[in-house]
């Protein structure tokens, strides 16, 4: 068992300080240790008729994990496979045409060694990441990319620390090079993170979330003022909107302005819609972002926005209330 001491908050700081610098120094050499490697291997995964398979074991299968999730929600279809289960059925899930990632620090991790030469039969590209350029795992590859790192940020120079970091900024450049390549855009990511604050932000429409039909609080402008007010409160959106035969709008009462009349004094039992309509109500498309609501509502201090069609027919309204509950603001 290792032996106890007393803790020394001195000396933890300046250890954590040691490893922002040695990592940070494993980072900046690995710039300088990329040339064709690093781009035969963007080339390679740019080019992929099937998909980017990434292995590791232990601490490099860690990162490998994270590594493939980060290029497949960056537009190259990727996912990872366990070395030790690729021995025994998983190596079917990798086929010709599909570039595997190997990850190892050693370049000599058994369990990825064993599966090189079923996988030369298979006909992949051969990707190795690894610290060790004369290892097994370089012998074998197609490309190789180092990740040599020349300490690691353990006391002991044993755990892995500044090799993982090295393999996980490897792993984003990848990821920066291939998106940049695609052309991968703002809208791009959103689609493949529809449950994030981007994606509801760049894939949720106003059409998605506006009140249609029989929900939609519509009077036309000769309706009495007291009549409005009880289709306002049946349809609970805290509004009213006046227009024609055709659904044409003319205006819109709101809570607001019910407040603002009885503040007046005004009789309403003897007005009509008309007389107390707001006209020239905020209107905006369906087919527009819901964000773009929001930021009208914002921008006007309004609490709902109209939703007309290109022939201005009122097809729709949003609240502000329907933005929160689907997250978009």
């Amino acid at each position: 068992m290792p032996t106890s001491r007393p803790f020394d908050h001195q000396r933890a700081l300046r250890l954590a300080a040691e490893t922002f610098e040695i990592e940070a120094a494993a980072l900046h050499g690995l710039a300088a240790r990329q040339g064709e490697g690093f781009t035969a291997a963007v080339a390679a995964m740019l080019g992929c008729r099937g998909r980017v398979v990434v292995m590791g074991m232990g601490k490099s299968g860690h990162v490998g994990r994270k590594i493939a999730a980060t290029l497949a929600s960056t537009g190259t279809p990727a996912f990872f496979v366990h070395p030790a289960e690729a021995s025994h059925g998983d190596l079917g899930m990798v086929a010709a045409g599909d570039v595997v990632l190997a990850i190892s620090n050693s370049g000599e991790s058994d369990e990825l060694t064993a599966i090189l030469p079923p996988m030369r039969r298979i006909g992949v590209t051969l990707v190795a990441m690894t610290g060790r350029v004369d290892s097994m795992l370089a012998e074998h590859a197609d490309i190789v990319i180092s990740c040599a790192v020349d300490q690691e940020a353990c006391p002991l120079n044993l755990a892995p620390t500044a090799s993982t970091t090295a393999q996980m900024a490897l792993g984003d450049a990848l990821a920066v090079a291939l998106l940049d390549a695609r052309g991968f855009r703002e809208e791009d990511f959103a689609r493949s993170h529809p449950g994030g604050a981007l994606g509801r932000k760049l894939l949720v429409h106003v059409a998605d979330l506006m009140v249609t039909g029989d929900a939609l609080p519509c009077v036309a402008p000769a309706t009495g003022c007291v009549a409005m007010m009880r289709e306002m409160s049946t349809k609970g959106l805290g509004a009213a909107v006046v227009v024609d035969d055709a659904r044409r709008v003319l205006g819109i009462f709101t809570d607001g302005d019910l407040r603002r009349q009885v503040e007046r004094g005004a009789d309403l039992r003897t007005l009509d819609a008309a007389a107390v309509m707001h006209r020239g109500p905020r209107a905006i498309a369906p087919e527009a972002l819901a964000v773009e609501a929001a930021e009208l509502m914002e921008a006007h201090r309004i609490t709902s926005v109209l939703v007309v069609d290109a022939a201005g027919l009122l097809v729709g309204m949003l609240t502000i209330g329907q933005l929160l509950r689907a997250k978009v603001i």
